[in-house]
């Protein structure tokens, strides 16, 4: 039996291609049919032409080598009617000689390369009857697997998107064949792993990528398949040290960029920062290592490094509107806000659709306090097709509605501070038509506008509505909780938040609920009672900062500085950024007008990590009128009453800046609207004294006022 080249059989991987020009392809005839014995072919067949010196073997030698003419001129000319010609001559080689495998592979494999896959598993299997271990017909039915899978997943539907079972079990018996007969083969243990692990059957994965490693140690395709199989198994930490086993000098861009990566998932962002520069220093200028560089560094807080790196990006292309939107983000953090805004809508002008440029103008327009333009922004992003659900069948993605989510809640957000408390709670409601947790979010929004707005009946309403559509949400119970005790119903409150208890970890959440509820009610006991319960369910890093924050609260409204200030140490201590701390910290040190220059140090931390946040706002403006910075003072609290403008606590400050700095008139307005929003305040919320001291200093404001009226007879401010 003669042996037939097997030049036009390569191997591949996962990744499969088609050499013949598509032209081809569209004009491939139907489905071949069983080659026919010699002797039933017609005697003045084209291709069958007589040989009177030839036997059986010099037949299929010729139509093997006319076979591999035409292959060629098909590949030369694109003419299609060669590659039918290719295949006429290996079926009369093979009716020459029934017995060559070689004949059946070389047709099997034309018939992959020319898109007729099911033609080639056919004629491979033919093979495999009379050779179960002939490796070429192996080789090429587990391309025509992998073809089969890799067209699955790149179906255009979800549901053509899951690999076939079926297929995929094929596929792994055939690969499981070809590693038997070839145990060294690398390829196939790396092809056999990557199929365990679409199936999920992660350990059989590392046992072939295991065996590879051994086979071939510092194999890059190796080193990150093993990786890859700890991290979908979330095993990070074993991730990492698959790739940290590898010595430095011998890892490859891609190792560090993968180790990277991980480090990012670690929250090691050092280590991380570290491993992008080692793989930027083997491959430099790579766009992905350096925005993964830039990233890793921001989420050290090392601004300025992140800045350059970003920068650099946008240098080399001026387009990169993802990098234009990192830029603005950090200029933000930086307090350069016009800066910031000047790079978003850099970023906006690049790419109009890009949902997170526009995101950021619009927060920034918000957070330099130009209300009207950040709302004209959310409104026009909410029409975008990405956003803008019109599907005429009704069905979203939960992709969708998430994205519209952000920008109807940033929008209502923007509506509460210019005092728009309908406009907002109508916004929040479009959020809860969106159902599931973004309806949860709605309800929160809804009855944070009422609270705030001191609009106390419609937040009960609000709540009351909420649990009545969500009724196991435990955190909607705790919200009508909260507004109760605003509705001066404090043992309605209590009855409502302990009805959650039920002797789970569940009920930390709940005994903090019930620690702030006491504290509003001034039941110092009940409230240490109930924060120490939360205590012993604390077991989490987040939950032990959650019960110290209250400990030092309730320290602080009992007058125990100290003790107060431990307690929100020890919350620093564990989350240097804790913004809410950080602001109560500071504000409690200049309220009581020590250690003046730390207060600020805290506060301008505070509003550094959230910019929007009126009682920020209010305590650095406190603070600095404290200081003597009065410049810097009215700065602030200005911007504090735009965001807050019912805070008659915020008005009062102002009040004070006003007076300070000789404006009795309008120190005098700003405690009218002071006593006004205690007027719509809580009660519980009220220390004693505060309203007697507001209308103290307007009533001595009033005596001036006349006084300089008398004198003078002419307004002054």
């Amino acid at each position: 039996m003669m042996m037939i080249s097997q030049h036009r059989l390569p191997l591949l991987g996962l990744a499969l291609f088609v050499s013949v020009p598509a032209a081809m392809l569209a004009q491939a005839p139907a489905p071949a049919q069983p080659p026919v014995p010699p002797a039933a072919q017609a005697p003045n067949q084209p291709n069958a032409l007589p040989d009177p010196h030839a036997d059986a073997r010099s037949q299929a030698y010729f139509h093997a080598a006319m076979a591999g003419m035409y292959e060629d001129e098909a590949m030369n000319t694109g003419r299609p009617e060669y590659v039918q010609h290719a295949v006429e001559e290996y079926k009369a080689a093979i009716n020459a000689d029934p017995s060559s495998p070689q004949l059946y592979n070389g047709l099997a494999d034309l018939y992959f390369r020319t898109g007729r896959a099911h033609d080639a598993e056919t004629t491979a299997r033919q093979v495999l009857k009379t050779d179960a271990n002939n490796i070429d017909a192996l080789k090429l039915l587990g391309r025509v697997y992998l073809r089969q899978l890799s067209e699955d997943q790149n179906a255009g539907s979800a549901a053509q998107a899951q690999p076939n079972s079926n297929v995929a079990d094929q596929a792994i018996a055939t690969y499981e064949k070809l590693v038997e007969l070839q145990p060294r083969s690398v390829e196939q243990r790396m092809v056999l792993g990557q199929l365990y692990l679409m199936k999920h059957q992660q350990a059989k994965a590392e046992q072939q990528f295991q065996t590879a490693r051994s086979i071939e140690p510092e194999s890059e395709e190796v080193i990150l398949n093993l990786a890859r199989v700890y991290a979908e198994n979330n095993d990070l930490a074993q991730t990492a040290k698959i790739i940290e086993a590898v010595p430095e000098a011998d890892r490859t861009p891609r190792m560090e960029f993968t180790l990277g990566a991980t480090y990012d998932q670690l929250k090691r962002p050092k280590d991380a920062i570290a491993a992008y520069k080692r793989a930027n220093d083997m491959q430099p200028g790579d766009p992905q290592t350096l925005n993964a560089l830039g990233q890793a560094l921001l989420n050290d807080n090392q601004l300025e490094d992140a800045l350059k790196q970003y920068k650099n990006l946008t240098d080399a292309n001026p387009d990169d509107a993802d990098s234009l939107v990192r830029i603005a983000d950090i200029e933000r953090r930086q307090g350069k806000y016009e800066d910031a805004l000047a790079a978003a809508r850099k970023a906006v002008s690049k790419e109009p659709d890009n949902l997170e440029a526009g995101y950021n103008e619009g927060l920034l327009l918000d957070v330099l306090g130009r209300y009207d333009e950040s709302a004209a922004i959310f409104e026009k992003m909410l029409e975008q097709p990405t956003i803008n659900l019109s599907h005429a069948n009704g069905a979203y993605t939960d992709s969708e509605k998430n994205n519209r989510s952000i920008f109807l809640d940033r929008l209502a957000s923007v509506y509460h501070e210019q005092g728009k408390v309908d406009q907002a709670a109508a916004t929040y409601q479009k959020m809860i038509d969106l159902g599931g947790d973004n309806a949860i979010r709605g309800y929160q929004g809804q009855i944070d506008a009422y609270r705030e707005s001191r609009v106390y009946d419609k937040a009960v309403d609000a709540a009351r509505a909420a649990v009545t559509a969500n009724p196991k949400n435990r955190d909607l119970k705790l919200a009508l909780a909260d507004v109760l005790v605003d509705a001066s119903k404090g043992d309605e409150a209590i009855t409502t938040a302990k009805s959650l208890l039920n002797n789970s970890p569940d009920d930390r959440g709940v005994w903090l609920e019930i620690t702030q509820i006491d504290i509003r009610l001034k039941r110092w006991k009940d409230a240490e009672d109930a924060v120490d319960k939360a205590d012993a369910l604390a077991t989490k890093k987040e939950e032990r900062i959650n019960v110290l924050f209250l400990k030092g609260e309730l320290a602080d409204r009992q007058k125990h500085m100290e003790q107060a200030e431990g307690f929100f140490k020890q919350v620093l201590d564990l989350d240097p950024n804790n913004a809410l701390t950080l602001n109560y910290l500071g504000y409690m040190l200049a309220d009581k007008g020590v250690r003046l220059p730390e207060a600020v140090k805290y506060i301008r931390k505070a509003v550094e990590l959230d910019p929007t946040n009126g009682a920020f706002l209010d305590s650095l403006g406190w603070a600095y009128l404290k200081l003597g910075e009065y410049e810097l003072s009215e700065e602030k609290l200005r911007q504090a009453v735009d965001r807050s403008q019912s805070d008659p606590t915020v008005h009062d400050h102002l009040g004070d800046l006003y007076e300070k700095t000789g404006r009795i008139r309008l120190a005098a307005a700003q405690w009218e609207l002071s006593l006004a929003g205690y007027a719509r305040s809580s009660a519980v919320d009220i220390e004693p004294g505060d309203v007697a001291k507001v209308q103290k200093k307007l009533d001595g404001a009033h005596v001036k006022l006349a006084r300089q009226d008398n004198s003078s007879g002419t307004d002054k401010p």
